[in-house]
C-alpha cells in the first residue's frame, strides 16, 4: 500500500471516529482499529492526531486553490473551499471546535497566509511589503473566524454569498493588489 493511501484510510478513520467522539477524546488507538493498521504505521505517517487532521485539512485546501494562481479568481478559490467544507462538515465542525495544540483555526490560517504571500509574489515578482502582509495577516484571521461562524451555525449562507462576504470585506489596499494580479 502506497504511503498516501494509508494517510487516506487513517483519515476516512478519523472522520469516522468523529461521528461519536470529539477529536479530544479520539486516541491513536481508535484510529488504527477503525482501518485496520498498525500504531507503527500510524506514526510513521503522523506525529499525532492532530497532525493527521491538519494533513487531511490541506488535502482539501490544496484541491479549492490549485486554480487560482493559474486564473481562477479568489471568489472560484472560496467558493470551491465552502463546498469542500460543506462536504466535510463533520470533520471540519470537529476539527474547528478545538483551539489546543495544533489546532485546526491556526494551521488554516498559516496555510492560507503564506498562500496569498507566494502567489503575490509569484505574480508580481515581489514580496508583499509590510503594510500589505499585515492586512493580510488581519483579513485571513476575520475570514477564518467568519468561515467557523458559518459552519457551526448552520450554513445559513450559500457558498456563493459567503464568497462574496469576504471579497466585500477585504481591506481596500489588499483588494487592489489582488485586482492588480486579476485575483478579484
Amino acid at each position: 500500500m502506497k504511503k498516501s493511501d494509508i494517510k487516506y484510510k487513517l483519515a476516512e478513520a478519523m472522520k469516522e471516529c468523529m461521528k461519536t467522539s470529539s477529536v479530544e477524546n479520539i486516541t491513536v488507538k481508535q484510529i488504527v482499529d477503525k482501518c485496520g493498521v498498525s500504531r507503527q504505521s500510524f506514526y510513521r505517517n503522523f506525529i499525532d492526531k492532530y497532525d493527521l487532521i491538519n494533513w487531511y485539512f490541506d488535502r482539501l485546501l490544496e484541491q479549492s486553490f490549485k486554480e487560482m494562481g493559474s486564473g481562477e479568481t479568489i471568489r472560484e478559490g472560496l467558493i470551491r473551499k465552502f463546498e469542500y467544507i460543506k462536504q466535510e462538515r463533520l470533520f471540519f465542525t470537529a476539527g474547528f471546535k478545538g483551539d489546543e495544540q495544533n489546532c485546526l483555526k491556526e494551521h488554516d490560517f498559516i496555510m492560507i497566509y503564506e498562500f496569498y504571500c507566494t502567489l503575490i509574489r509569484e505574480k508580481t515578482g515581489e514580496l508583499p511589503d509590510y503594510m500589505i502582509r499585515k492586512l493580510l495577516e488581519m483579513y485571513c484571521q476575520a475570514s477564518i473566524y467568519m468561515t467557523v461562524q458559518w459552519l457551526m451555525k448552520g450554513m445559513k449562507e450559500s457558498e456563493e454569498e459567503l464568497a462574496d462576504l469576504m471579497i466585500a470585506a477585504m481591506p481596500m489596499p489588499l483588494n487592489e493588489v489582488f485586482s492588480k494580479i486579476g485575483l478579484v
